[in-house]
């Protein structure tokens, strides 16, 4: 291995096949995405602090262990983004995007937490991103988990992917709920863990869904949601699974699929897989009513969903490589002062093609074949004299003169 610098724990580079699949994932997202209305928005790599200490909450482990938080030269604090949804919230407020709602936005690219990397988790990785501000339409919900399904469709991973779905409720719902949940756990305080303590007063439905072995026996003895909602949520409810039902979606109930923060409400869902070990969750997203607020704006109704690239990218089939029409194979000074136009005009035809800096005729060849062309374009001083060029197709065998004007139209027909 080098000496030279090394990448950073918990990134990585991608390359090859890798990269082609990343790319497909991007690809099939931005075709979707279109499909449904959604536009494309980009928001800065890095935020103010208080952006996510005030909207992702101080007692979540994202805020209080992961962030990349820094002061710049000016004294302000600064954190690269954890996730996309805050500075979504902050861009709707601080753009001017209220005149615009409903809003239905996507977007996708690096996010950045302190973790412990392991497969299919990164310190750098990447995030695909859908939101729609400004609706509070359970309809609204229903197209965002439809256009979910159909990403991981296209993707050919949706077999073996399942839906989990719960509601949070309503305001009513959430405090009666909550309040059940508290003294719940206070009559099990003495079996909690201490994360599970600390969440107690301030964050209580983040217990529920705790990794602890010493929690789970009270978080799976505590009181369902469903003894607290209202006919307002139920209702909410009720259409939000009807809309998948009529648009053909399967899914499943999870009463134990939180959001613990207080501006979260109603739908919460998680696609989850059982290919990538304990890191099951594929795609997850859910509503939040409040978070718009929470950062200073109107109250405005939202959803949205995120889904890790890497993730979707481990599981969906490596796509066929994108290869090489036509090698370029000049022959002497002269017809490789040639090649380079011809290269252009085939490239600006729409064919892909390459050719080599150096090398006698047998190495250029033995590049062409390993570059998986499928033809020979060979160049040399008696071609150029006549104006053409031979043509050989690199499975068959087969060779043919072709006029060099008529060169691009050859290969396409061909």
């Amino acid at each position: 291995m080098s000496k030279g610098p090394q990448r950073i724990r918990g990134t990585q580079d991608i390359w090859g096949e890798e990269a082609d699949r990343f790319q497909a994932v991007v690809a099939a997202f931005e075709r979707i995405r279109r499909l449904y209305g959604f536009s494309r928005v980009e928001t800065p790599v890095f935020e103010a602090t208080a952006v996510f200490s005030r909207s992702i909450g101080e007692t979540t482990d994202v805020v209080s262990k992961e962030m990349y938080t820094f002061e710049d030269r000016g004294g302000d604090s600064l954190t690269l983004r954890p996730e996309f949804t805050a500075g979504l919230c902050r861009a709707f407020i601080s753009e001017g995007w209220q005149q615009l709602a409903p809003l239905k936005v996507a977007t996708h690219g690096a996010v950045f937490r302190y973790e412990r990397p392991q497969k299919g988790r990164y310190r750098q990785f990447h995030q695909l991103d859908a939101e729609i501000l400004g609706s509070d339409s359970p309809l609204a919900d229903v197209e965002l988990l439809v256009l979910a399904d159909q990403l991981l469709k296209d993707l050919g991973i949706a077999e073996g992917v399942t839906l989990q779905l719960n509601t949070l409720g309503d305001a009513e719902t959430r405090d009666a709920w909550r309040a059940a949940l508290v003294a719940h756990f206070e009559s099990h305080r003495a079996d909690l863990s201490e994360d599970s303590l600390a969440r107690l007063d301030k964050n209580p439905l983040r217990i529920l869904d705790s990794k602890d072995p010493r929690d789970r026996p009270a978080a799976d003895s505590a009181p369902d949601i469903d003894a607290f909602l209202s006919h307002d949520a139920r209702t909410f409810f009720d259409k939000v699974t009807a809309g998948l039902d009529a648009a053909g979606i399967a899914w499943e109930r999870n009463a134990r699929l939180v959001r613990g923060l207080d501006y979260y409400r109603h739908t919460a869902f998680e696609f989850v897989t059982d290919r990538l070990g304990a890191q099951g969750t594929v795609l997850a997203g859910g509503r939040y009513d409040g978070l718009v607020e929470a950062l200073g704006g109107p109250h405005t109704p939202a959803v949205g969903w995120a889904a890790g690239i890497e993730r979707l990218a481990m599981l969906a089939a490596a796509p066929a490589p994108a290869g090489i029409d036509a090698a370029i194979v000049p022959m002497g000074e002269a017809a490789e002062s040639a090649a380079i136009g011809l290269v252009a005009d085939l490239r600006r035809a729409g064919i892909a093609c390459d050719m080599g800096y150096k090398g006698n005729m047998k190495k250029r060849m033995q590049r062409a074949n390993a570059s998986g062309a499928r033809f020979a374009i060979i160049l040399g001083d008696d071609e150029l004299a006549r104006g053409e060029a031979a043509v050989k197709n690199l499975v068959s065998g087969e060779q043919a003169n072709v006029p060099l004007a008529g060169l691009a139209e050859a290969v396409r027909a061909r």
